[in-house]
């Protein structure tokens, strides 16, 4: 048979072959969903991602006879390195033929490129920032996936645990949750509770409020707060808030977007977006021309989905006591009734994070995918 080959990424053209590979490779897959082609390129590009300021990476891609087999991106985040203490080398969009030649030579060159470097570790799948695709899939597979997390084929954790030296560091655990006809009394309740009793509200901001007031920077600061001790998290910047917000807030329905106030401060926020899954299904390849912006638009205007993802919730720790998270779930359960959406996608939550997983216990609700952070000693 005739060896892997591995080469690295160098060109413009190159690093399209490596985005372009996934879609390849799950095309004809009923549960993974293409990534945005173009934001999968703004996120690879030294001259696009702001994460690049504390980050450094490569990308390589196998051959075998000519033909591209696997890819797999190399990546130091030293602010997340030193905020650990830790000497990791991160491995990302890794993904491989059925061929545990393939698998073991491009994590052998993301190990050799760590420790060229001075690495100690190598952890994965991980991206630059907390806001990258996260885990590989060990449990769900014949569940349909979304835009914010990866999907694999089954055999990938195989590899890993055919390959040796790989252990579990760190499980996120996703739930599909039914949205309720009503209200459950375990929000409603302890809402006007705490509102009376703490003076805490719900606020709705404008987009000129999100976007010219502050306001949306106002959240990712909470998300650096209320965030920080979580798996691996590294401090967002001034420039790598920016393109969050230029990338989402900027888009989205600002009713599906909860604040919880005392006062003039922010203590609590609920972000949440409905589903492009099944519109992401119809592009060719993620991208939006000449149709995908259509099935898009349907989703971003009309909310023609009924399924809604629950991106990002955060608390700050001295309110979380208080029951804040019951204001942003009453109201949110309310907005998406009136959408007429039927499920909520609840995105990854650390298994040992047993207080946000608990929530769930009021809702009808499975536990439906898991990731998983694998770490080896280099």
């Amino acid at each position: 048979m005739t060896p892997v080959e591995i080469r690295k990424v160098t060109d413009r053209k190159q690093l399209r072959q490596f985005i372009q590979f996934y879609y390849d490779l799950y095309r004809s897959n009923d549960y993974a969903v293409p990534y945005l082609f173009f934001d999968e390129m703004a996120t690879l590009r030294r001259d696009k991602n702001p994460s690049f300021e504390c980050c450094e990476a490569e990308y390589f891609m196998a051959f075998r006879d000519e033909q591209i087999v696997g890819r797999v991106a190399a990546i130091i985040n030293r602010r997340a390195n030193e905020r650990w203490n830790v000497q990791q080398v991160r491995f990302g969009w890794f993904d491989f033929i059925d061929d545990i030649e393939v698998s073991k030579a491009l994590l052998q060159t993301v190990e050799d490129w760590g420790r060229a470097r001075g690495m100690n570790q190598m952890v994965g799948p991980m991206g630059f920032i907390d806001t990258d695709r996260e885990g590989m899939l060990v449990e769900g597979f014949k569940e349909l996936s979304t835009m914010y997390v990866n999907y694999n084929y089954d055999y990938y954790p195989e590899h890993l645990d055919r390959l040796g030296g790989f252990r579990k560091d760190n499980d996120y655990m996703e739930y599909l949750v039914t949205v309720p006809e009503t209200v459950p009394d375990k929000f409603s309740k302890v809402a006007e509770m705490i509102t009376r009793r703490y003076g805490l509200r719900v606020q709705k901001f404008s987009r000129h409020d999100l976007l010219q007031g502050g306001w949306g920077r106002k959240i990712f600061e909470l998300v650096n707060e209320t965030y920080s001790n979580l798996y691996g998290y590294s401090h967002l910047s001034e420039r790598q808030i920016d393109k969050i917000i230029d990338d989402y807030i900027k888009i989205a329905d600002t009713n599906l977007i909860t604040s919880v106030m005392d006062g003039d401060k922010m203590v609590a926020f609920g972000v949440t977006f409905p589903s492009f899954s099944k519109a992401l299904q119809k592009t060719r390849d993620g991208r939006l021309f000449p149709m995908g912006w259509w099935q898009m638009l349907r989703i971003l205007k009309w909310h023609k989905t009924d399924t809604v993802d629950l991106l990002l919730i955060g608390v700050l720790p001295e309110y979380r006591q208080k029951g804040a998270n019951a204001l942003i779930f009453d109201d949110l359960i309310r907005q998406f009734q009136r959408y007429g959406f039927r499920y909520a996608e609840a995105m990854p939550q650390m298994e040992a994070n047993e207080a946000v997983r608990s929530q769930w216990q009021y809702l009808e609700s499975r536990q439906h995918r898991r990731h998983r952070c694998y770490c080896k000693n280099l």
